[in-house]
């Protein structure tokens, strides 16, 4: 899936109100022969994605493609705003977290129409395509493979006697290394990893493994309050210990690579999309690694590959074909794929991956190792998120705060989970 950057935790209320009011209306503000195109992410991002329109533009003399990024927390209140003023972007990055939203109140336009012409993709397989589909429709253009995984610096971990999390660490594992790191510690305000009780991705894989899920098929919650009252225990446990970085750190992180606690100095492992490991290697100066996220002992395929970001089309756009053809490019055109690298994650189309492999650099590299590796921890990929999953994200996160601070105990603050979730789900 998966507070980056207010983050993957961005309130949902304000693009949802944009989009009932511009429902059925948006319009591309494209003039003709042009079009435009937004996304979320870094700099490294825009650089690379610039590179790639450029590209396109010269294989394409007689289109021009104006740009625009912004970071997570700004990205989709503007985008509900564009929408909202009939002024869309014709491509836009979508996230699954909203695509359900944008879909079903028809601000992105179907696809399907366009495979085997404009869009070339039936390559990627069932799974792929099934991830980027709403109602058994495609919405999306799978722009990047990834899965969410632990970013560790495992010299800091071996200074200090204890060998670092690896695939295959179980959850039990994981408390008894934070301890002896913990024990072995001489650095103040320093720990062996990240809090990450408000990670919905990483409570989804916890959930996973003990044959749960976040959300059923029918859009309803997949756990009880219990199962969410344990796992918020289990960080308390891990804070009380001194294992995790106290909340006033974690506080400090917004799910991105520039704030997390291991860029910071504060952690020696934090919690991200395999994606996220090219920001967080240009931004550490040690060398870091990229694993599995612990499992549960006799279920260990609980994590599960999934599409990084997707391309959409604004229903509005003036010209849908142009727009379609540039993700096309972008995701199964050699020199799109070359610009784009494995920054949003691993191509694909298998001739992509195969083309670009040799051409990566060490940390790129890695982020393809981890997928190839994760195969025996990677099950079926879940339900499609229903409408308010980016609300019910941001509400995780603020109660796993309020745990944290003590504000609410582990108890406390599940049953007030459960109560809000099925709130927002049922306004659906």
């Amino acid at each position: 899936m998966r507070a980056w950057k207010t983050s993957r935790r961005q309130l949902f209320g304000v693009t949802a109100g944009a989009l009932a009011a511009a429902a059925g209306t948006a319009r591309s503000a494209s003039a003709e022969g042009s079009i435009r195109m937004f996304w979320w992410g870094s700099n490294d991002r825009a650089e690379r994605t610039r590179k790639a329109i450029q590209a396109f533009e010269a294989a394409d003399p007689g289109v021009s493609v104006t740009s625009e990024f912004a970071g997570w927390d700004g990205y989709w209140p503007r985008l509900a705003t564009q929408i909202a003023g009939d002024n869309a972007p014709d491509l836009l990055q979508m996230d699954p977290l909203y695509m359900v939203e944008y879909a079903r109140r028809g601000a992105i336009r179907a696809l399907d129409s366009y495979r085997g012409g404009a869009l070339q993709i039936d390559d990627f397989g069932e799974a792929n395509l099934a991830s980027c589909s709403i109602d058994g429709k495609l919405f999306g253009i799978n722009n990047g493979i990834n899965a969410f995984g632990t970013i560790l610096n495992a010299s800091a971990w071996r200074d200090r006697g204890v060998e670092p999390p690896a695939f295959g660490t179980t959850w039990q594992q994981l408390v008894e290394m934070c301890r002896a790191f913990k024990k072995a510690n001489k650095k103040s305000g320093f720990y062996a990893i990240a809090d990450g009780s408000g990670r919905d991705e990483l409570f989804e894989i916890w959930l996973r493994g003990q044959n749960k899920m976040l959300y059923t098929p029918d859009g309803q919650l997949g756990f009880e309050a219990k199962d969410l009252t344990g796992w918020f225990e289990y960080w308390a446990a891990l804070r009380a210990d001194g294992g995790c970085v106290t909340p006033d750190i974690q506080a400090l992180s917004k799910s991105d690579a520039e704030t997390s606690p291991l860029t910071t100095g504060y952690a020696a492992a934090d919690y991200a999309h395999s994606n996220e490991f090219i920001d967080f290697s240009q931004l550490n100066k040690a060398e870091l690694s990229l694993t599995g996220i612990p499992v549960n002992e006799g279920n260990v395929a609980s994590n599960y590959l999934k599409p990084s970001q997707m391309f959409s089309v604004s229903a509005g756009s003036r010209d849908p074909e142009t727009a379609v053809k540039l993700a096309n490019f972008l995701v199964n055109t050699p020199s799109g794929v070359q610009a784009l690298g494995v920054e949003r994650g691993i191509p694909a189309a298998p001739a992509m991956r195969a083309l670009i492999l040799p051409g990566l650099n060490a940390n790129e590299k890695k982020t393809v190792e981890f997928i190839t590796n994760l195969a025996p921890y990677a099950g079926k990929f879940p339900p499609a998120l229903p409408k308010g999953a980016g609300e019910i994200s941001t509400l995780i996160l603020r109660l796993s705060q309020e745990t944290g601070f003590e504000s609410s105990t582990p108890a406390q603050a599940a049953d007030q989970f459960v109560r809000e979730a099925n709130s927002i789900l049922q306004r659906r």
